[in-house]
């Protein structure tokens, strides 16, 4: 009927029923008050994605409800019912709240809070409080620092910077730090020769004696080596391993050779690659010189029985367990002598027993031994074929240092040690330092329940518990002088739900 609104829509597709002519295909269906009316001159095989109507017109739809319907048009709820499943229908609730948090006070937010009323009374007593805690804290704690003992003593330096100490250019230290008991000893320096006292078997002696003012070094008495102006800290250096060799896989991959270079692969005098296992800069710029606890002379000139200086447990328990492991297969067995610790065969790849400090023999299997040179053979005189990459020097030296200025554990002794003691030590100096413009020192100090001395961690509480304490004198003033009142609570009502 003409009084119908009607749409024509060309190339669009309309599922229902369809009259087929000869001239034009029509395809019609009803949607509420109006016929929407479709005409295409292919088949009408395709589907209607949507259709827009114009609005209601309550005269036309009396009209259109007495006027006949054609026999094409059909019902759009058929027409829904063949584009949607039922099955879809019952699930929609569901799908429509599938994100919704659970009801709990936690997830809805209803927590219940407080907060407080921050006048001008509580503001005043809690920086007074911040300030009392801080700077009693402070003044404990500085106080323990200071009464720590620590003995220094540089054996080779060619750095102007010694983290507190300068050096005047002509190897005389300048004692800064007064709670320090640093001095400069000779005989140490190798200059640019890295392990020229272990080619040579030479030694030299340091020697500290406990001040007499001072008090006893209580233990754990703590061994420290110090280096200065040598930077760990390098995203380069710091990057330059392969955790895969330290845990003991012999494959490496592209991604860890490049980090490792120049120090992954090397040739020996006949030109055949060696590779290097571990690899890295860190690995192979381990601190090699030797510290040998020679004597602990008493005050009365009698030696202290149980000095000695050890050297396990200086290592994170957590690196020894995950970190490191030896090459897969190697092997290592405990010989009762040297007559029956032979290295014959091609289960051992070693050319001699190894001597344990103990007395025991070993005999041990590095894989692929020929073709690798391993940290034991780098490294000699720190790191035994037995001990390998597990060495707690090395462990130690590892776990990189985030300031150019720092120090890493060496050894403790666990005996007291009486004021005026004296402690010898034997120095092998196998770490050039004159290239870097570094410095070397040996440290022996005593400790307290924050570490070692450190005299900015007490100053920092002094700092925070003044700064707290001028801020609470500075609002009780303002609060005498020019007293402000607060207004009535009663008015002050949470949102209720």
């Amino acid at each position: 009927p003409k009084h119908l609104p009607t749409l024509t829509i060309s190339g669009y597709n309309c599922k229902g029923n369809t009259e087929n002519h000869t001239d034009t295909h029509h395809s019609t269906a009803t949607m509420s008050d109006s016929i929407v009316e479709v005409r295409s001159e292919d088949p009408p095989d395709l589907e209607l994605v949507s259709i827009k109507t114009p609005p209601r017109d309550n005269s036309s739809r009396a009209k259109s409800a007495s006027s006949p319907t054609p026999s094409s048009v059909t019902n759009t709820t058929n027409l829904a019912n063949s584009k949607h499943d039922g099955s879809k229908d019952e699930t929609s609730d569901k799908d429509k709240h599938a994100r919704r948090p659970y009801d709990l006070a936690l997830t809805q937010q209803r927590m219940k809070a407080w907060q407080p009323l921050l006048d001008s009374r509580y503001v005043i007593v809690i920086y007074l409080i911040i300030g009392v805690v801080f700077l009693t804290i402070g003044f404990v704690v500085k106080d323990k620092s200071d009464a720590i003992i620590e003995l220094v003593k540089v054996y080779e330096t060619h750095t102007t910077d010694m983290n507190g100490l300068l050096n005047d250019g002509t190897n005389n230290m300048e004692k800064l730090d007064p709670t320090s008991n640093l001095e400069e000893v000779t005989g140490c320096e190798i200059g640019d020769n890295p392990n020229f006292m272990y080619k040579q078997n030479k030694t030299c002696q340091i020697q500290f004696q406990v001040p007499l003012d001072k008090g006893d070094l209580q233990p754990p008495v703590l061994v420290h080596y110090q280096v200065n102006n040598f930077y760990q800290n390098y995203r380069v250096y710091q990057a330059s391993y392969d955790m895969g060799q330290l845990l003991g896989s012999l494959t490496q991959g592209p991604v860890t050779a490049e980090l490792c270079e120049p120090l992954n692969v090397m040739k020996n005098k006949e030109g055949v690659d060696i590779r290097i296992n571990p690899c890295g800069m860190i690995a192979n710029t381990l601190f090699n010189d030797v510290f040998t606890l020679e004597s602990v002379v008493g005050p009365d000139g009698e030696p202290i029985e149980g000095a000695v200086m050890n050297e396990t447990g200086i290592a994170w328990k957590s690196d020894l367990k995950w970190k490191y492991r030896q090459p897969d297969g190697f092997n290592s067995e405990a010989c009762s002598s040297l007559e029956e610790c032979s290295c014959e065969g091609q289960e051992w790849s070693c050319t001699e027993p190894y001597l344990s400090p103990n007395g025991t023999y070993y005999r041990y299997f590095y894989p692929e031994d020929d073709t690798t040179q391993y940290l034991y053979e780098t490294y000699p005189m720190v790191v035994s074929p037995i001990e390998g990459v597990l060495n707690e020097h090395f462990v130690v030296w590892m776990r990189t240092a985030a300031l150019p200025n720092f120090r890493k554990l060496y050894g403790y002794i666990n005996v007291v040690i009486p004021a005026g003691s004296v402690l010898t030590f034997t120095v092998q100096a196998n770490w050039a330092v004159e290239q870097s413009q570094s410095a070397k020192a040996l440290v022996v100090s005593d400790n307290y329940i924050f570490g070692g001395k450190n005299h900015w961690l007490g100053t920092m509480f002094i700092a925070v518990g003044g700064i707290a304490s001028l801020l609470g004198v500075f609002f009780f003033v303002i609060q005498i002088m020019y007293p402000r009142k607060l207004g009535d609570r009663k008015y002050l009502k949470y949102k209720e739900d």
